[in-house]
Formats: C-alpha cells, sequence, structure tokens
C-alpha cells in the first residue's frame, strides 16, 4: 500500500498522520519585529477531505481563538480522514491591539481575496486565501459580535449554497441563517474559487462565553464527521434540525438615553411587543421600542447607554415560533448532556 503524499503548506512539507505548527511570514513592524500568520495542520494517514477553521479575523473577535484552542486539544484526530487547518489568528495585529481592524484601520473582511503587492490587509487577505482557502473543501469561520453586543450562537449560509446546508444542520447551532454575500468578504472570495464556508457568530468582542465555545466546538466536529473525517466515537450528533430563518432585521434605538432591556438573546417576541424602554437621565421622558415583526432575537446590544438610531435587538424571522422555541430547547439540553464538554471549563 502506497503512502500518502505529503502535505504542502507555505514550503513546509507534514507528513502523513502527523501535526505541526507551521508560521506563515506576513509582515514586519515599524520595530523589526516579525509578525506571522500561524496555522496548524493535522495531517491524517488517510485520504479524505480538507476543511479549515479560522478565527479572529477581527482581531477583537476572541471567542473564536478560545474554540480553535479546545479543537486542537481534542483526542478524536487520531483516526483522522484527510487534512485539518486550524488558524486560530488571522488578523494577528487587530488581536494584539484588542482592535477588531488592522492598523491602517481597514477591516479584513472586506478585503477579500486581496493582492500580493497590496495594503497590508490586502496582502494578509491574499496569503489567507492562497496558503489556506485555496487547499480546502470546506471552511467554518468562526466571528463573534462587536464590543458592547453579543450574539446568539448562529450558522450563516450563502443562499446559493444549497449543499452546505446540510452542514449547518449537522453543526447544530441552535440557528442558520441564510445571508447574503458581501463585497470583499472571505465568503465571497472563498465561493468565487469553489469552497464553501459556514460563518459561524456567537457571543460577544473581547469576551468568553462558555456556551457559545460549547457550540462551537462540537458543532466543528459534527461537521467533520458528516465530512467523513473522524468516526462517531464522543461526537455529540445533534438529534434536533436547527430552527432556519430567511432574513433577519434590526429594531433601532427611538432616542437617546439610558435602555432597559426587557428582552435578551434567545427570546420569541411577537409584533408589537416591547422590547425596552429608552429614558433620559433625568426620568421625565420614556420612549417605548416595540418589536416591527415576530421572530426569534438572535442578538441584542449590552451598553445602556445608546443614541437615537443605534442598532438594539437583531431579530430573525421564523415561519413557527413555537417550533423554533422547542427546537432551541432541544439542542441546549443535548449540549449540556456532552460529557466530552465537562473539563476545561471557562471560570
Amino acid at each position: 500500500m502506497s503512502r500518502r503524499p505529503d502535505f504542502e503548506i507555505g514550503g513546509f512539507c507534514i507528513p502523513a498522520g502527523t501535526r505541526r505548527t507551521v508560521d506563515l511570514p506576513v509582515s514586519v513592524l515599524s520595530d523589526h519585529t516579525p509578525v506571522t500568520m500561524s496555522a496548524h495542520v493535522i495531517h491524517g494517514a488517510e485520504a479524505g477531505p480538507t476543511m479549515f477553521v479560522s478565527a479572529a479575523i477581527h482581531g477583537d473577535e476572541v471567542i473564536g481563538v478560545e474554540i480553535a484552542r479546545r479543537l486542537l486539544r481534542s483526542r478524536k484526530f487520531s483516526r483522522l480522514k484527510g487534512t485539518l487547518i486550524v488558524v486560530p489568528i488571522v488578523n494577528t495585529f487587530g488581536f494584539l491591539n484588542h482592535s477588531r481592524y488592522l492598523p491602517d484601520r481597514r477591516d479584513l473582511n472586506r478585503c477579500f481575496p486581496g493582492s500580493e503587492g497590496g495594503s497590508l490587509a490586502s496582502r494578509l487577505a491574499h496569503l489567507f486565501m492562497t496558503e489556506v482557502v485555496a487547499r480546502c473543501d470546506l471552511g467554518i469561520d468562526l466571528h463573534s459580535a462587536a464590543i458592547h453586543r453579543t450574539n446568539m450562537p448562529q450558522i450563516r449560509v450563502s443562499p446559493k449554497a444549497k449543499d452546505t446546508l446540510a452542514y449547518a444542520d449537522a453543526f447544530g447551532a441552535p440557528v442558520v441563517i441564510r445571508s447574503g454575500l458581501r463585497e470583499g468578504s472571505l465568503r465571497q472570495a472563498a465561493q468565487n474559487v469553489g469552497v464553501d464556508i459556514l460563518l459561524y457568530e456567537a457571543g460577544e468582542g473581547l469576551r468568553f462565553d462558555e456556551y457559545s465555545a460549547r457550540v462551537g466546538v462540537a458543532g466543528i466536529l459534527r461537521v467533520m464527521h458528516a465530512l467523513g473525517m473522524i468516526p462517531e466515537d464522543g461526537v455529540p450528533l445533534a438529534e434536533t434540525v436547527p430552527v432556519r430563518a430567511g432574513s433577519s432585521s434590526w429594531e433601532r434605538a427611538p432616542a437617546g438615553g439610558l435602555l432597559r432591556a426587557f428582552k435578551t438573546t434567545g427570546d420569541m417576541v411577537e409584533q408589537g411587543e416591547i422590547l425596552g424602554v429608552v429614558a433620559d437621565p433625568f426620568g421625565e421622558t420614556e420612549a417605548e421600542l416595540a418589536a416591527g415583526g415576530a421572530g426569534l432575537i438572535i442578538g441584542r446590544a449590552n451598553m445602556p447607554i445608546v443614541n437615537e438610531g443605534d442598532a438594539l435587538f437583531h431579530i430573525a424571522r421564523v415561519v413557527n415560533a413555537a417550533e423554533a422555541e422547542q427546537r432551541i430547547e432541544d439542542l441546549s439540553a443535548q449540549l449540556d448532556g456532552a460529557a466530552m464538554f465537562d473539563e476545561d471549563e471557562i471560570i
């Protein structure tokens, strides 16, 4: 039986049945400090798909880094078929500075596919596309809400990527949303080269969230099982199909002032239901914020200080509210009962 070929990335060769962290040069800081994008490659002894997991494209979205760390500590890769590439921190510049952006204030997720001779953001995007994305069959990109906001765990897929919906269901996040592709985004650039991506949104910028971390790790392992990369042993497969939403919209502050929220992520709301009240600091005026339509709250602002027009509650439209609520409860119960998460808790 012939030996499986080595996996090549960034000029390095990883033999079949081994794993290695590879440092891909990005740039040199003004003080001569080198900056790299580190990728951990697990190259299975047997043939199979190649998948990547990436985090911190926005440097302040740290929950994805924790999910990647937990994933790499998993013992489920001894019989891996195919290749897994994990990049815990894509945007090192933003991560070190606790910032969403790069030093030139560019949003990396609006700079794909990038170019070898462009701006810093464009060069980083080009490196990630050529060294990681182009080598894969599927990707899972980990994100969170921005600072002072939080997202309920959810998977976003392209409306045109019909086959990817099966992997979105396998992931087992409470909600799957079909969302359009934005110009310059990783999802758009990857789809243009034939690589579909599941985008995982959960938690808050610069914060760890235990539930979001658990959903993320379990979801990645479920997708790998669905791809035939790992066996079922110890993988808590989702027994309930996630809630699907075709659209979503934000309810915005009717006035500036102090927000008292009556609802939070995961709550089902009816049209006209009061989500919260914005009052002025003197207690003289209050403006109620009502839901413009029925649905599921998948994101919300955490800051009580708001300006008129601020996005406060993100509501996804669902067909059957009672069924959606039950599905979310079932998925959460399955996750809580998964023994694989009894250790390595976040305090």
